[in-house]
């Protein structure tokens, strides 16, 4: 979206984009948690809301945005063939850019042991299964790996009432944002457990349990070390893959992990096709993946009219703090750095913000921490539509899973607008904290 936005506003007479899905935004209409937008948009939004901001900029540009479009094969001389609805179209382009994005690893990529039963999910699937069609995929869960998809669906998974029993994460640190670790598995007093496996799938039709397993340090089972853990679900969040099955059959060259393989314009070894986002490189945060976008964009403009391109910062795709959080620290989530901050007693003062915003920040966090609560609600008379909603302001951090179980009470009307108040929650304090819808109809 940001790339066809960029490409039209900088004087492209013809900018179409083809989306696979019914609705333009990406993976972002499933991710109803916040935290998106706050380098872009200077807030903190939910990927629904975020999708819908990029959906709307590119179409008021003027760029003619269609769905359902199947893209199947590309060629060299940049021409695109896309199956839909109506058949088969053939695009021609002067340029073309690729943004199709990644795809999880499952299962068969890992090799576990075991049989074939079901309830095992890679975290996306269950993720989009919970969030748009309603569908609860177990009560007791064990999550195999600590990727932020992952971290983010055992805090959702624990709103919506299931017991995460374990995570467990092979290698000797979490892999996913330390910022996650801290406000997703820490708050809610989930086991992570590193250096550790699921060494054995067990269940014939179901899932009945898993068995993990310590690691060495060489990443062997420790002989001994296996228990058992009686689950129905497995939920793997064990890496992503950048998706370039396009690009390939235009024999675009990719690198050993199926990333394209581009300059520092973004610019592939075709001429005249470019690559951003997570088909490039997995990046960690959406508005880096938005700013990519845009001089993608930009630079295919420039490559038509002759003019010279822009150079990618490549600092910016990956740049925040990874792992475990810092000991008696506060992570701080008011912009993507997540400084790790720390009270001095001796000084009485704040240490390791980046900011004015983190003391003010760590300060809230230490005295009256607060969170948005991000959720989904059943739309009236369609009991397998869902609408994400949130918190307008934030609540006590203590209060976060008493007000996802007023959620799941609660339905809403099928008019209901983005940004519409649909539920009124009164905090132990008294106050009345409006919950609001965060993708419309």
């Amino acid at each position: 979206m940001a790339a066809a936005y960029a490409a039209k506003k900088s004087g492209a007479e013809t900018v179409i984009l083809l989306e696979r899905d019914r609705h333009a935004g990406g993976i972002l209409n499933q991710c109803i948690h916040d935290g998106f937008g706050l380098i872009r948009y200077q807030e903190a939004l939910s990927g629904p809301e975020y999708a819908d901001r990029a959906v709307a900029e590119a179409e008021n540009m003027g760029v003619e945005v269609l769905t359902s479009r199947h893209v199947v094969k590309m060629s060299a001389d940049r021409k695109v063939t896309a199956y839909c609805s109506e058949g088969i179209e053939e695009y021609a382009a002067k340029t073309i850019i690729l943004a199709t994005g990644c795809r999880e690893r499952t299962r068969g990529n890992i090799s576990i042991p075991g049989s074939r039963p079901a309830g095992v999910f890679t975290a996306g699937v269950a993720q989009n299964l919970m969030n748009l069609h309603n569908v609860m995929i177990g009560r007791r869960i064990v999550i195999l790996g600590s990727g932020d998809i992952g971290l983010i669906m055992a805090r959702r998974l624990t709103l919506e009432g299931a017991k995460v029993l374990a995570i467990a994460e092979i290698m000797p640190e979490p892999t996913g944002l330390a910022r996650n670790v801290s406000q997703c598995v820490y708050e809610f007093g989930i086991p992570l457990y590193v250096r550790t496996t699921v060494s054995k799938i067990i269940g014939k039709r179901k899932l009945e349990a898993v068995e993990l397993s310590d690691l060495d340090d060489s990443g062997n089972v420790v002989p001994g070390s296996e228990r058992r853990v009686e689950c129905d679900a497995l939920v793997l969040s064990v890496g992503l893959i950048p998706e370039n099955e396009v690009a390939q059959t235009a024999n675009i060259r990719l690198l050993s992990n199926n990333a394209v393989d581009t300059d520092q314009y973004l610019q592939t070894s075709i001429r005249g096709v470019f690559s951003c986002g997570n088909c490039r490189r997995v990046m960690d945060l959406a508005d880096y993946v938005s700013e990519q976008g845009e001089m993608a964009g930009r630079n295919a403009v420039r490559f038509i009219k002759g003019d010279p391109m822009e150079i990618w910062d490549e600092e910016k795709s990956n740049c925040m703090k990874k792992g475990f959080p810092e000991s008696d620290t506060i992570t701080c989530t008011v912009c993507p750095n997540g400084c790790q901050i720390k009270w001095d007693e001796d000084s009485q003062s704040y240490m390791g913000n980046g900011c004015r915003r983190g003391t003010v920040f760590a300060e809230q966090e230490r005295t009256d921490p607060k969170r948005n609560v991000t959720t989904t609600v059943v739309v009236k008379g369609e009991r397998q539509s869902l609408r994400p909603v949130r918190t307008k302001t934030p609540v006590s951090r203590d209060e976060v899973l008493q007000v996802a179980e007023k959620l799941r009470g609660i339905s809403i009307l099928p008019s209901s607008k983005i940004g519409e108040t649909v539920f009124t929650y009164q905090s132990k304090a008294g106050e009345d904290i409006s919950v609001i819808t965060t993708a419309g109809k």
